[in-house]
């Protein structure tokens, strides 16, 4: 009977380990989703969760990343992104959980927000400015609606993810430059362009506060919600639960809105 008890004893306990030394891995953009992710890494620890985060200039490597099993999990983009992913790489990940929405704003360069800062409009760009938009399909289009939105340019109607070729009306002559949403700050800073449309995570990188630097910001109900994206087996897993429960909890909602003060916004 002592030796049955000690075996199960030993049996229990080994389950315990195995338990707590569970890992989760997951790739993020550094600024906001692996501050995020740093956030909730005790909290998933008292479950017996290793949170290992591994930290992305791109948004190329973390999908491919998860799609060969070297990640769990990534956590850098919205929907429309990863679908356009699966249709040009012939993935099939899916959403775990929306977290949090990061408005894309314009900012302008030293010289050119002098003159375009005070009334905001359009009208007030000199003619011929070269504004950078993001060069992925989805970011890109999302860009082109917003300056469609505040009367720099029209689009061509119907299309999901607008490029410049869609452009139907451009009145004050804007030059766009197709740059990696990563080198947009870096371009804009260097002065080689007037304008540019950024994510709000490379703008935070940059040290540019959305609510404060941007000369417009995307409306607050923009569909582009970030996620965590993972591979579909991945979606019923306990540890997975677990992460998808500790990004949305009261205490992840409190920590979004007292560290960026409305540059992030809960998405849940």
């Amino acid at each position: 009977m002592k030796k049955i008890l000690l075996t199960l004893g030993i049996s229990v306990f080994s389950l315990a380990n195995v338990f707590a030394n569970e890992t989760i891995t997951i790739g993020a953009s550094p600024v906001p989703h692996a501050e995020m992710l740093k956030f909730i890494k005790p909290a998933l620890a008292k479950q017996g969760y290793d949170l290992k985060i591994t930290e992305f200039s791109d948004y190329i490597t973390p999908n491919l990343a998860v799609s060969q099993k070297q990640l769990d999990a990534n956590f850098f983009q919205h929907l429309p992104y990863l679908e356009q992913y699966n249709k040009d790489h012939g993935t099939n990940l899916v959403s775990l959980v929306k977290v949090h929405l990061e408005p894309m704003g314009v900012y302008a360069n030293k010289t050119t927000e002098a003159k375009f800062i005070t009334s905001k409009k359009a009208v007030d760009i000199v003619k011929g400015s070269k504004i950078g938009v993001p060069n992925d399909p989805t970011n890109e289009g999302r860009a082109l609606n917003i300056l469609q939105s505040n009367g720099f340019i029209k689009l061509k109607s119907g299309v999901a993810y607008p490029t410049k070729k869609d452009v139907v009306a451009n009145p004050y002559d804007i030059k766009f430059v197709e740059l990696d949403p990563a080198m947009l700050p870096r371009s804009l800073a260097g002065k080689q362009l007037d304008l540019a449309v950024i994510n709000s995570n490379f703008a935070l990188s940059a040290n540019l506060n959305p609510t404060k630097d941007a000369v417009l910001l995307e409306s607050k109900n923009s569909p582009f919600a970030n996620l965590v994206a993972v591979r579909p087996d991945e979606l019923n897993q306990p540890k997975m639960k677990a992460l998808a429960k500790a990004l949305t909890s009261p205490e992840m909602k409190k920590f979004i809105e007292q560290k960026y003060n409305g540059a992030v916004i809960p998405a849940f």
